[in-house]
């Protein structure tokens, strides 16, 4: 495990290296500290070393980003448990040995990462999930078969539970130092679960906590992401905000697209909005959840009056999916059964993130369905999949 930790902070320190690098290298300046709104056009920012300085500029730009959110359970005092047992999605990947049982609270994309990764390395698992389905952004039929692949490896999942305590105990058994205390819907009384490890992962809350956003007339949500217009500008017309900090969907991927969309608009006078953007996210679980555009719900939702039509094949009907003996998931896709069009597209299997791409490229393109359909795919590969999934709409 600690080399695993070590190439993990080899990776980090290399990407954040070379990001420094290239910052400095292009002649700007880099101050490392907290920072905090004065005024309008202020910024007050504490350094490391206690110096204060104060920054004045017509352009401001909030790239804050988010950090895991600790849900409000009884008796909760991370003061109260043995160092490196109550874990978030960051400090998790500073464990230097395999938890022997890993309780996992969420059910979304980085429990479900985290949860299958160190049951892959040996431990024991268990996720609890407040909602009647895991990811529960996904459609059902999704969600169920990525439960089955999780039970399948090992992992015990507990739907609509909910934690209502969470103690240190005073066993010296290292894989029983915490006790979590689980009431699951329709059950008479409240699960006992001893646990090494505790991983926090239902959810994130944004860095705008300490910004003093109100001294700059900076509007947030209820949740305290900053709200923006579609070309990202706050409520301060000389502020604008990028990324998680700003609500949405919290993708890297998202966060580039946000600045290319500010380089263009204030660099180049461009007009570019965040409106009707495809946007595509991998669930990085073996095998994949990839998706991009709508799902099933949201295209139903979104045009009432229109004809959808869905279709959805298992993986097993992928040759390639066969050949490499990994054959669990399925493949959806969403259209307009007038247009053709392309509305939405998951593919929950090997390389799913792949596939959906070649999907993604056809979306925006504005390729209609039949053209994948009837397009010469390489055999065998598993983009040959796009020539038999439409067969199945309905």
């Amino acid at each position: 495990m600690e080399i695993v930790r070590q190439r993990k902070r080899d990776i980090v320190n290399s990407f954040r290296s070379g990001s420094v690098r290239r910052v400095r290298e292009a002649g700007v300046d880099l101050i490392m500290g907290t920072a905090s709104f004065k005024d309008e056009r202020t910024i007050q920012v504490v350094g490391a070393d206690g110096v204060q300085k104060a920054l004045t500029a017509d352009r401001i730009f909030i790239c804050a980003g988010e950090r895991p959110a600790i849900p409000a359970i009884d008796g909760f005092n991370s003061d109260s448990f043995p160092p490196d047992v109550i874990l978030d999605s960051t400090s998790i990947q500073e464990l230097g040995v395999v938890p022997s049982h890993l309780v996992v609270i969420g059910g979304g994309y980085i429990g479900l990462e985290f949860g299958q990764l160190f049951r892959r390395l040996g431990a024991a698992v268990t996720i609890i999930q407040r909602g009647a389905q895991l990811v529960p952004r996904e459609d059902p039929e999704v969600a169920e078969s990525m439960l089955n692949i999780l039970q399948e490896d090992g992992i015990k999942v507990l739907l609509q539970a909910n934690p209502t305590a969470i103690r240190a105990t005073s066993s010296r058994d290292p894989a029983a130092a915490v006790e979590v205390s689980v009431t699951v819907l329709n059950q008479d009384r409240p699960s006992e679960l001893s646990a090494s490890h505790v991983l926090f992962a239902a959810g994130r809350t944004p860095n705008t906590d300490k910004l003093n956003l109100a001294a700059a007339g900076i509007d947030t949500t209820s949740r305290g992401h900053v709200v923006t217009d579609t070309q990202l500008r706050t409520t301060n017309p000389r502020v604008w905000a990028l990324g998680d900090v700003k609500g949405g969907p919290a993708f890297t991927h998202i966060s580039y697209d946000d600045f290319r969309l500010l380089r263009t608009n204030l660099l180049e006078n461009g007009e570019l909005t965040t409106t009707d953007r495809i946007i595509p996210y991998v669930v990085y679980t073996d095998p994949q959840l990839g998706h991009v555009g709508l799902h099933e719900h949201e295209a139903r939702a979104k045009f009432p009056e229109r004809k959808i039509q869905v279709a959805s094949m298992p993986m097993s009907y992928v040759a390639r999916a066969l050949e490499t003996d990994e054959s669990r998931g399925l493949m959806k896709a969403v259209v307009d059964a007038e247009s053709q069009q392309i509305l939405g597209f998951t593919c929950l299997g090997i390389e799913g993130g792949e596939i959906m791409s070649q999907v993604q490229m056809a979306m925006i393109g504005k390729v209609k369905w039949p053209a994948l359909s009837n397009a010469i795919w390489a055999h065998p590969s598993l983009a040959e999949s796009l020539n038999n999934i439409w067969g199945f709409l309905k």
